[in-house]
């Protein structure tokens, strides 16, 4: 199934909807109190998973047209936002970083979550060197510690899009980089949330990036340094990920700050981000001074 957080007619707080090829069902019109989120769907486990999608098949009511559809980010509330760098070895090439033995991990902040088609605004006195990273988001759906690889995967909710926005002279002036990625709406994640048995191979995916009608991106997350199977199990080594984690798993090759000229997001810019099977992820930015 395809799921997306969409703002309903009438306005509101986003609604998560499951996405065919007839529109949008809005998930909470199929279950006496069905889940109104994402967060929620995955709380309830299998058993609320089945009966939604049990009624889903069956639903002859009103559905919302997606392409009319303002989106809210494809998470909402995640308990933790992981993100791992270096893990494409043409991206920490380029960029002149080493990738080491073990990943490369920090965090998110949930201040920088933002929605496909929305606008990503920030400071020119701030940064002027603002980067995009197409990246294949991990959703977590059954709480996960210690899992060996060969088990990861059965704890994957499902995939989705995130552009890891970056602000790269915040970036290489700090030992850290959760602040350089976390400005506000620097975490663009979306449209969709395709289940994991859709994905039956993570590592076969082509992902690829688009900035003001050029590519700059265009890879397969073959290309990782880690599986998404591998990040799993050595992220969950004495740290249990919960249920509605979101780990972003790096980006490839090909980013505009190392090539020479730079070509970086600047004021109007718009930048989509796409892995074929999951989404198309587009940003609009705006540059303030």
């Amino acid at each position: 199934m395809r799921f997306a957080h969409v703002v309903l007619p009438g306005g509101g707080s986003p609604t998560l909807v499951i996405v065919d090829g007839e529109g949008a069902i809005p998930v909470p019109a199929l279950l006496p109190d069905g889940p109104r989120t994402l967060e929620q769907l995955i709380a309830g486990g299998d058993a609320l998973r089945a009966a939604v999608s049990e009624a889903a098949a069956t639903y002859d009511g009103e559905r919302v047209q997606i392409a009319e559809a303002a989106f809210g980010p494809a998470v909402l509330t995640p308990p933790t936002i992981m993100a791992i760098g270096l893990n494409y070895a043409a991206h920490s090439g380029e960029l002149n970083l080493k990738t080491d033995d073990t990943p490369t991990v920090f965090t998110l902040w949930p201040n920088s979550i933002a929605a496909h088609g929305g606008t990503t605004t920030w400071s020119r006195a701030m940064t002027e060197a603002v980067d995009y990273e197409a990246e294949l988001g991990v959703i977590i759906g059954t709480a996960a510690r210690d899992v060996s690889e060969e088990d990861a995967l059965s704890h994957v909710f499902g995939y989705t899009v995130v552009n890891d926005i970056t602000a790269r002279n915040i970036q290489y002036s700090e030992a850290q980089w959760s602040r350089a990625k976390s400005l506000d709406g620097f975490t663009p994640v979306g449209p969709y949330v395709v289940t994991a048995d859709e994905i039956p191979d993570p590592q076969s995916l082509h992902i690829w990036t688009v900035l003001d009608g050029q590519t700059m991106q265009d890879s397969t997350t073959g290309a990782m340094v880690r599986s998404v199977a591998k990040l799993i199990a050595h992220l969950s080594k004495g740290i249990t990920l919960l249920p509605g984690t979101l780990i972003s798993t790096g980006s490839p090759g090909g980013s505009g700050y190392s090539r020479t000229p730079q070509v970086l997001m600047r004021d109007r810019s718009t930048v989509t981000v796409g892995i074929d099977g999951v989404g198309e992820l587009t940003t609009h930015c705006r540059v303030t001074d």
